[in-house]
């Protein structure tokens, strides 16, 4: 049914891979439409109480694929993209079910926001956390400010945004930005334990507080996904953005202007 991504579903759990392991996982335009699309129809299923997201191969996710930017064949339409990345998030926000985020190799970029955004989240030690937009010339999406500033306030959000500073499990724990770091190799196995206690709790009342938690946000929400695409859409023609993208393909340190 999808090219990009796995829905299994077993009972009262729910399993979404990302499942382009060749590219670690990147998000290409195909892949944020069709996240989108399983989070929206995972809203009015209300037999799934628990969801588990995680990546296929070396890695969560790398982020978006900054390859596909640069493609003349098959340019990007980024207004376009932007809509799916606003469902994406918002349909995250408000599903009926307990999210459960498994993070191994790397969650960067646009898949650092995916994982933010969920209820739960299970990190391996070594794996490679970064809100790293500023590294080519962007600002996060996908909620990224939001999902920041809900876990660590607006001072630490800014300074994350700013630095693109590159994290470790351990490193992020201390800072709260996720809620649990395992030994490598040992996230699928505790993501297995965990969701399997929640379905042995009662779990429709932690989902009824969920959504009375994060109802209170859903404008606030909403008016963050509108500027961060408008501003995208903005940064997307910049100098910056251009030196950025080309010195990561050409494997260089970008020269920043400004402009």
């Amino acid at each position: 049914m999808y090219k990009t991504v796995e829905l299994k579903k077993e009972g009262r759990l729910a399993r979404l891979t990302l499942n382009r392991p060749a590219s670690m996982n990147a998000m290409d335009s195909v892949m944020m439409k069709e996240i989108a699309d399983v989070f929206e129809s995972l809203k009015s299923d209300m037999t799934v109480q628990v969801l588990v997201i995680q990546g296929a191969g070396r890695a969560f996710s790398a982020g978006g694929d900054i390859k596909a930017m640069l493609d003349p064949d098959s340019p990007m339409d980024i207004g376009k993209v932007m809509k799916d990345v606003s469902r994406l998030a918002m349909a995250l926000y408000s599903l009926p079910q307990v999210t459960i985020a498994v993070v191994h190799g790397a969650a960067a970029g646009l898949g650092f926001s995916l994982v933010l955004g969920c209820d739960h989240i299970i990190v391996e030690e070594e794996t490679k956390l970064a809100m790293n937009f500023i590294g080519i010339g962007l600002i996060p999406d996908g909620a990224g400010h939001f999902f920041l500033k809900e876990r660590v306030g607006v001072p630490q959000a800014k300074s994350l945004i700013w630095s693109g500073k590159v994290m470790n499990g351990q490193e992020a724990l201390e800072k709260g930005l996720i809620d649990e770091v395992v030994a490598e190799g040992k996230s699928t196995e505790r993501a297995e334990l965990f969701a399997h206690k929640l379905l042995a709790s009662p779990i429709a009342a932690m989902i009824a507080s969920k959504n009375i938690l994060h109802a209170q946000k859903t404008k606030e929400l909403e008016s963050v996904l509108e500027m961060e695409s408008e501003a995208q859409v903005e940064m997307r023609k910049t100098a910056d953005h251009l030196e950025g993208i080309q010195a990561f393909v050409g494997k260089r340190k970008p020269e920043f202007t400004g402009k």
